[in-house]
């Protein structure tokens, strides 16, 4: 099965409709692990860069800035380069 991880770059009105800035957040250093996503996920980038490589050979690279949603059922490895901050969301 095909999982394809979206970027976005939106507005601030966008953002603001979404509600992102409520959405918790989550830090990460630089470091690589791997992750499994069991619900969707939505998040937006406020600090860092990160390297994605999903399990059937797709990679992206995301920043800050970039909206970015992760399917359900999505097994990849994230690589961080540079440290993380981000507002998310999961949605069953």
């Amino acid at each position: 099965m095909k999982t394809k991880i979206q970027v976005e770059k939106l507005s601030l009105t966008r953002l603001e409709q979404l509600g992102v800035s409520s959405w918790p957040i989550w830090e990460c250093p630089p470091s690589t692990f791997p992750w499994h996503y069991q619900e969707r996920e939505t998040c937006y980038l406020l600090e860092g860069r990160v390297k994605i490589r999903s399990r059937e050979g797709d990679e992206v690279e995301i920043g800050k800035g970039d909206l970015v949603t992760f399917p359900p059922g999505l097994h990849c490895t994230w690589e961080v380069l540079e440290p993380v901050r981000k507002h998310y969301r999961l949605e069953p």
